[in-house]
């Protein structure tokens, strides 16, 4: 069974450098959604980084994925991973959950 994690990316660098890699890092993601790993992402407001709602079988395989994001390698941001049991959810998500 899938675990849902909350993947919340915290920038660590000026926004300058994290504009130069949010082409990487939108491939990267548009690879998360077609494997069938990220439901939702998007940016913090105000922006100082960003949030991935992902699931996965495990801790390990997600760890693993989120080590090939561009902002990851070129420590551009720090990734602190929330999982969690969704006991309730609105019908359009039971599905995806």
């Amino acid at each position: 069974m899938s675990v849902v994690y909350v993947v919340v990316l915290t920038y660590v660098q000026p926004l300058e450098a994290i504009d130069e890699q949010i082409p990487a890092h939108v491939e990267w993601l548009k690879q998360g959604y077609a494997d069938g790993v990220f439901l939702a992402s998007g940016r913090r407001i105000p922006r100082t980084g960003g949030v991935i709602l992902a699931k996965s079988d495990s801790l390990e395989p997600l760890q693993a994925r989120l080590s090939q994001d561009p902002f990851q390698k070129l420590g551009l941001a720090h990734a602190d991973i929330i999982p969690f049991d969704a006991s309730m959810t609105a019908p359009v998500l039971q599905g995806l959950l």
